[in-house]
């Protein structure tokens, strides 16, 4: 079930429980923003822990569009842009191999939350340099990642080349609040101007100032919503923003925080550009979830 790699790793970190290996990301024309990948590999040292009730309840809203049709005991999946292998493990009982590769240091982290999982390999790569001949695998994801890259339709391009013909490749890319009305997207500007300031701070002065956005902005209206949905007002609740995290931990919404507003280069697609970007990879037969995350999509590919 696990091949070799199509090349040698320049190096080999001994993790606590598993090895990583590390493949270079400083390729020619690389696509990457190493001052987000540095953010990135900070921000899930510091979130890295989920209860297992806690990521089951994650995994149902993101890959509720994932049938056993497409992944199942035989498949040989990867993980592109794995972070602390959430996502990974979730799936872990359903696949049978996943390759899980990150480029940054929260690679390392991965190996705490996936310490107990024999079914996945870690290893630290980029989209420009996935280790893995082309037309590896059975099933393939990329979970909010690939709208930090400067350049997504060509990591995308780069991730499906990794994908067998007729495989199927998810991907969940931030929207583009196409499905939002203006009230809601002066606020995103609001939040958005600041997102470029906070982002800009030092790591430490960064961490407390998104902490305090959860708790003074994230949460009392979560709890808002909360509330509305309890007194039967659940359709109130469901435009609201931050609807998605009425049933979220304050762990997961302090992570989303810092993932929103620490994060220096973000891009936003609709759902017609996601779909457009991945006929343009070579996927078909593409379904997008109308649920939240905005938006989760999955796709076969075909040559």
């Amino acid at each position: 079930m696990k091949p070799n790699y199509n090349q040698q790793p320049k190096s080999i970190i001994k993790g606590l429980n598993k090895e990583v290996s590390v493949f270079p990301t400083d390729v020619s024309g690389k696509n990457i923003d190493d001052s987000v990948v540095k953010d990135f590999g900070e921000e899930w040292k510091k979130f890295h822990t989920f209860s297992d009730e806690e990521l089951r309840e994650l995994g149902d809203s993101y890959f509720e569009i994932v049938t056993d049709k497409m992944v199942n005991k035989s498949s040989y999946c990867i993980d592109i842009g794995c972070g602390t292998g959430r996502w990974s493990k979730y799936l872990s009982k359903r696949v049978g191999f996943i390759e899980a590769i990150d480029p940054s240091d929260a690679i390392v982290v991965a190996d705490r939350l996936l310490k107990e999982i024999q079914n996945v390999r870690l290893s630290k790569a980029s989209t420009d340099n996935i280790p893995f001949e082309d037309e590896t695998f059975d099933f393939g994801m990329s979970v909010g990642v690939l709208h930090h890259i400067p350049d997504t339709q060509k990591a995308l391009n780069d991730c499906i080349r990794k994908i067998k013909n007729e495989a199927f490749f998810y991907v969940y890319l931030y929207y583009a609040l196409d499905n939002r009305g203006w009230l809601f997207k002066i606020l995103f500007s609001i939040v958005n101007f600041l997102r470029r300031i906070i982002s800009s701070l030092p790591q430490g002065l960064k961490k407390i100032f998104c902490d305090l956005i959860a708790i003074t902005l994230y949460m009392p209206i979560v709890l808002l919503g909360r509330l509305f949905r309890r007194i039967g007002l659940r359709k109130l609740a469901s435009k609201m923003p931050l609807s998605g995290y009425h049933d979220r931990s304050f762990f997961v919404i302090r992570n989303d925080a810092l993932d929103r507003f620490g994060t220096k280069l973000e891009q936003r697609f609709s759902k017609a550009q996601i779909v457009s970007m991945m006929k343009i990879s070579g996927l078909d037969e593409i379904v997008v979830s109308e649920n939240f995350p905005y938006w989760h999509a999955i796709g076969k590919r075909v040559r």
